[in-house]
């Protein structure tokens, strides 16, 4: 009788189990994948990413300081420039302080009331300007001129 117990046994050993759910699912992902592989195996390999190289970033040059704002005159709109460096009409400046920072080009330019074209270093003179400037702007010839 042991004999027969143990052929019986062993017919009940190798008799499928049932198969738990994890594993079914693992099973047809894995088909699912092999379908979609042999449709277009080279859509589903990794793509390597090409290094694009950085464009370097262009920085401003950068300004030459030129003068400093002495005085303000509020009803005709003129700022007076003590020069560091020569100033020439149609040059284009930049003003920069606590409170202003703008770009002008220059029209005109006076010295003891009188129009010149050309202003050497040391000279002080009034410039039309559009907006309010204060005593201690900087004053920097624009980049590029």
């Amino acid at each position: 009788m042991k004999k027969t117990q143990k052929k019986v046994r062993k017919k009940a050993k190798k008799t499928p189990r049932k198969k738990t759910q994890k594993k079914v699912k693992k099973k047809t992902q894995k088909k699912a994948v092999k379908k979609i592989q042999k449709k277009s195996p080279g859509k589903t390999q990794k793509k390597t990413r090409k290094k694009v190289q950085k464009k370097p970033v262009k920085t401003p040059p950068k300004e030459k300081e030129i003068g400093i704002i002495t005085h303000y005159f509020n009803n005709i709109s003129v700022g007076i420039i003590k020069l560091k460096a020569e100033l020439n009409t149609g040059d284009k400046i930049h003003v920069k302080g606590a409170h202003d920072d703008f770009t002008q080009v220059i029209t005109s330019m006076q010295v003891n009331h009188k129009d010149i074209a050309r202003a050497k270093k040391g000279a002080e003179v009034g410039i039309k300007v559009p907006k309010r400037v204060h005593e201690n702007d900087k004053v920097y010839i624009a980049a590029g001129e």
